[in-house]
């Protein structure tokens, strides 16, 4: 096995393992909230706690990336957030559980994510050959969903057996052996000579470099349309099945597992079929899919047929997440990917707190189904707008150019 590949598989082995612990403690917590609350608003604050600490923190992130070893981040956050998790399940044993310190677990999980996925997010290029990206993102996402799959089931059982805190104790044993897994992954670090520079200057580099990139930052405009139409359909849907086809928690598990064997299948597919060539169609292709999907979401039928259809969304997801990150990768140069990531991560991270604000207290006096069938319209529109694009079309062909023609220089100065 060539080297990259076994650090490939150490880092997504590691990442795998705290990912289950922390998405079982975060559907308990959402779970019981909504369980609980049954509120649009309560809701929209949990997705606020969840979401904005996270776009707070990604422009340090993305600067610290960039500067230090992300090796050490990744490792170092994961950790603080497994601590902070440890000490709030401390305080409900002590009988301390009030259901706003699930908020501030909410916020202090976020601090942490959002220094952790810009990181991994640059780290990946680092590890992979640029030709097998598009593959080894695909895998990732079939990863993610297996334990994404296993972790609702899981949360859900828990969930109806023990106490809250108890199911906190999973994610500090899961980052600790994650943590232990990705030690393993030997990595050369060299110091930037720009590590003492101011980090607002930095931020305004990245920022500027990000304006001035004409794919890159047409392309976050279309991601920050795609996730705030996506938000109400990972968000809401819960608040949709507890209230169209009850409050038990099996509903709620049913839900989330048919969601992610479709992202397992999903990323299969497009880890062994690669998209076309032209990444923009396969974008097109999952946008277009969700919005029809959607559509039929808000159509009233049973839970059955509900469930089939949040499978299939499933499967559309990494059809147009894993061209974006794979084209953003592609096309950023090494040293401004940390930066650029954490700019991904403020819009995907505070889009959906911002659409909440919208779609939470509007779901307390409009039906969730019709939000649903008017997202799938949108969505279904702007896919149009995403495929006719002249000017993403344009500076998409001039990056190709461009790359070919630094390889040709590349291949030049080595036979020379």
């Amino acid at each position: 096995m060539e080297n990259w590949k076994k650090k490939i598989s150490l880092f997504l082995t590691s990442q795998a393992i705290s990912l289950i612990g922390s998405s079982i403690v975060q559907y308990a917590i959402i779970w019981f909230i909504t369980l609980k609350t049954q509120s649009g608003w309560m809701m929209t604050l949990s997705t606020i706690c969840g979401f904005v600490p996270q776009v707070l923190i990604s422009l340090f992130a993305g600067v610290w990336a960039d500067r230090f070893n992300k090796k050490h981040i990744i490792m170092l956050s994961d950790g603080l957030i497994a601590l902070s998790t440890l000490i709030i399940s401390i305080l409900f044993f002590f009988g301390i559980d009030s259901i706003w310190l699930l908020f501030v677990a909410l916020g202090i999980r976020s601090l942490g994510s959002g220094v952790q996925t810009p990181t991994v997010t640059a780290f990946i290029p680092e590890v992979v050959p640029e030709d097998k990206l598009m593959r080894v993102n695909g895998i990732n996402t079939t990863i993610q969903s297996i334990m994404l799959i296993i972790s609702p089931a899981i949360s859900g059982a828990l969930l109806a057996s023990v106490s809250l805190q108890y199911i906190f104790l999973v994610d500090v044993v899961t980052a600790i052996i994650g943590i232990g897994v990705f030690s393993f992954v030997k990595i050369t670090f060299k110091k930037k000579e720009v590590e003492h520079a101011n980090y607002f200057d930095s931020i305004k580099e990245g920022v500027v470099y990000t304006k001035n990139h004409k794919l890159i930052s047409r392309m976050l405009i279309y991601l920050f349309v795609a996730n705030f139409l996506v938000a109400p359909l990972g968000i809401m849907t819960p608040l949709l099945v507890t209230r169209a086809f009850g409050a038990d928690p099996i509903y709620l598990t049913l839900n989330e597992i048919v969601f992610f064997v479709g992202n397992i299948l999903g990323g299969v597919l497009i880890s062994a079929w690669g998209g076309f060539k032209n990444r923009i169609k396969t974008i097109g292709l999952g946008c277009i899919c969700c919005g029809i999907l959607s559509i039929f979401l808000g159509l009233p039928f049973g839970f059955i047929f509900y469930l089939i259809v949040m499978g299939i969304m499933g499967v559309t997801m990494p059809l147009f997440n894993t061209p974006f990150i794979t084209m953003f990768q592609e096309n950023v140069e090494p040293e401004k990917q940390g930066r650029v990531f954490s700019l991904i991560s403020i819009i995907t991270g505070g889009t959906i707190p911002i659409s909440m604000m919208l779609y939470g207290p509007l779901a307390d006096y409009v039906k969730i189904e019709y939000i649903l069938i008017s997202i799938g319209i949108l969505f279904c529109i702007g896919t149009i707008f995403l495929l006719k694009d002249k000017v993403l079309k344009t500076n998409l062909e001039h990056s190709k150019d461009n790359k070919e023609e630094e390889i040709l220089n590349e291949i030049e100065v080595e036979q020379s």
